[in-house]
């Protein structure tokens, strides 16, 4: 069986993700025994303004004392810069050095006098880690570092590295490959995501596209805040910067309005108004942006307001109501709320917690789980949109099943119709000719002799046989019943079994009855008995020595349960699914016209009849009719 594509990308993307994660294990391991880690060093305040950060400076007066240890320090004052030096020790002649965490906009190193890197106003406001390649110094050389730009934090924290530069190179990269790793793996679950929605009914379409958009976003986010873009590009420019915008701007009303395709709008509509509200905010977002580009970047203290400080607040808010929604749905036992709480609940809490700190740090906090928290909700999201496309495989699956019946049922109907029409014809045209040719018979016999009135005997008793084939057909033909009135099951199925038992006698077995009191249907007796008569017949016939016929009687609901269990040959499905066609017999000299006539006159009270089998074990036959009061 065929995996559906959403199952094995959901598969792909856990493999990518533990390999990933091991990969990124081993490297942290090395990276802890790469290289040399410098104890201490020393910073001072500059005012950029005036100059000071231009070049490194040579006076000894305003230098502290700091170590790896250190929180990252207050900016004093009206400083916009601060410097950072320490001594070398001897490195190869391809080395570099490699920064933990490096806060500010304009980053610089220095080796003496000599400029070895300038991030040229793209540094990390957030803080990022920085490989800086190192000329081979000699002994007593220093390293100076600037940090400047007009952020609330500035400077180094963590550690320094140094040593080879193809060594730290590769657990840089590889420290960092995690949130690329996770974040192409989203983006490639989204690409097949949106391929397979592309032939989905429009129920799921809408919702697969609403998920595409969701992991497609959510990938372009870890890959953005991802370091590893840093060594690649150097610096990140401006056209990743909007793509990071857009994504977010994306996946903030697509969630929302996914939430309310499964869930519904919520109370008071809150849902839809909120999902209107970001959807108007991104295309605002989306003209100020259009506005600031067109401007040459001189609105972007009033762009960062409305799209770090607002956004945030909208974030906020979304993330408590979606997550008070889910939880009211999933106690009243939705099944997919609770799935989605307890993913959403990973995501909400992960991410107000770290925005809290973020805010209340002064925007210091360093953003980090939120990427863990989006994982385990993407997964729950996964799971409820694989969850509707196996219900809705299974619907159509069930829909064909049924279709298939019902052009089955369909054609059975037009034969029935055609051969009860042909059948009163018949039956009416010939009935009275042997009538008469029987009579004449038997005036003929009287006066023969001994061996002609055996002759003139086996003609009468065939005459006989097709005078009570055309009686089965008038009844298959008119099944309506002359006389309907209340039958007590029991005292009827005892009447048929007594007229069958010598039957069954002669053939070495056994009927067995076993019927609940207070059963009564609606029925005609003579075409009660002559429909039971036939099912109880085959199943006789069926037997072989020593057989046995059950035949059981009990209420089920507003219906009462006949079935008859013959321990005869069985039958295999494809004979079961003929039962009842015209002509169809497995036995030799049978018509099938027994028991079209018994499943005609079930019909006609409004009652069903089933057949199970299974050959070698025997037959049962189960019909159900309508009960009624006495």
């Amino acid at each position: 069986m065929k995996l559906p594509l959403y199952k094995i990308a959901a598969v792909v993307f856990v493999i990518l993700l533990l390999a990933s994660m091991i990969e990124v294990g081993i490297a942290m391991e090395r990276g802890k025994q790469e290289g040399r880690e410098l104890q201490g060093w020393q910073l001072k305040w500059v005012n950029a303004a005036i100059g000071e950060g231009v070049y490194p400076p040579r006076t000894e007066s305003g230098w502290i004392d700091v170590s790896p240890s250190d929180d990252l320090p207050e900016v004093s004052g009206v400083m916009t810069g601060v410097w950072f030096r320490t001594s070398l020790p001897p490195l190869g002649s391809n080395s570099a050095a490699l920064l933990n965490k490096v806060y500010g906009s304009d980053i610089r190193a220095y080796v003496d006098d000599t400029l070895v890197y300038d991030s040229n106003g793209r540094g990390s406001r957030g803080g990022g880690k920085l490989l800086i390649p190192l000329t081979a110094p000699q002994v007593g050389k220093e390293l100076y570092i600037y940090s400047g730009g007009t952020g609330s934090r500035l400077g180094l924290e963590g550690e320094i590295k140094v040593g080879s530069y193809a060594k730290l190179l590769n657990v840089y990269l590889k420290e960092n490959l995690l949130d690329l790793m996770i974040g192409g793996s989203l983006i490639f679950m989204a690409v097949v995501l949106g391929v397979c929605s592309v032939f989905l009914k429009r129920e799921l379409f809408v919702n697969g596209i609403l998920l595409m958009l969701i992991m497609l976003s959510s990938g372009v986010l870890m890959i953005y805040y991802s370091p590893y873009l840093e060594i690649v590009m150097e610096n990140k420019s401006r056209w990743l910067e909007l793509l990071f915008d857009a994504a977010l701007f994306t996946l903030l009303p697509a969630f929302t309005y996914f939430f309310e395709k499964l869930f519904g709008s919520g109370l008071f509509k809150a849902v839809a108004r909120l999902r209107k509200l970001q959807i108007g905010y991104s295309l605002f977002c989306v003209g100020l942006s259009v506005l600031n580009i067109a401007l040459s970047y001189r609105l972007d203290v009033l762009y960062r307001i409305f799209t770090v400080d607002v956004v945030g607040i909208l974030m906020i808010i979304q993330f408590l109501l979606l997550l008070g929604l889910a939880i009211r749905y999933s106690l009243r036992g939705n099944v997919e709320a609770i799935i989605f709480t307890t993913g959403f609940a990973l995501f909400a809490l992960a991410s107000l917690s770290e925005l809290s700190l973020y805010y209340m740090s002064g925007e210091k906090y360093q953003l980090y789980w939120w990427k863990w928290g989006i994982v385990g909700f993407l997964v729950s999201l996964i799971v409820i949109v694989g969850r509707r496309f196996a219900r809705n495989h299974e619907q159509v699956v069930e829909y064909s099943k049924e279709l298939e019946k019902f052009n089955n049922d369909l054609q059975r109907s037009e034969k029935m119709e055609i051969i009860s029409e042909l059948a009163a014809s018949v039956a009416h045209e010939v009935r009275n000719p042997l009538q008469v040719t029987r009579g004449f018979l038997q005036i003929i016999g009287g006066a023969q002799g001994s061996k002609e009135r055996e002759y003139l005997q086996l003609a009468i008793s065939e005459l006989d046989r097709a005078s009570h084939i055309i009686n089965d057909f008038l009844t298959f033909a008119k099944p309506a019943m002359d006389k309907v009135e209340c039958l007590d099951v029991g005292e009827e199925l005892r009447h048929v079994a007594g007229i069958l038992l010598p039957l069954a006698q002669l053939q070495g077995s056994r009927i067995e009855i076993h019927t609940e009191t207070g059963l009564y249907v609606k029925f005609n007796s003579s075409k009660f008995k002559q429909a039971l008569i036939n099912i109880i017949k085959n199943g006789i016939e069926a037997l072989q020595d020593n057989g046995l016929v059950t035949i059981t009687a009990q209420k089920s609901g507003a219906y009462v349960i006949i079935s008859v269990r013959d321990t005869g040959e069985g039958m295999t499905a494809s004979e079961i699914a003929r039962l009842g066609e015209p002509y169809y017999s497995n036995k030799t000299k049978g018509t099938g016209l027994g028991l079209m006539v018994t499943f005609r006159l079930i019909e006609a009270m409004k009652g069903t009849i089933e057949f199970q089998s299974t050959k070698g074990k025997g037959t049962e036959a189960r019909v159900k009719l309508p009960a009624v009061k006495p």
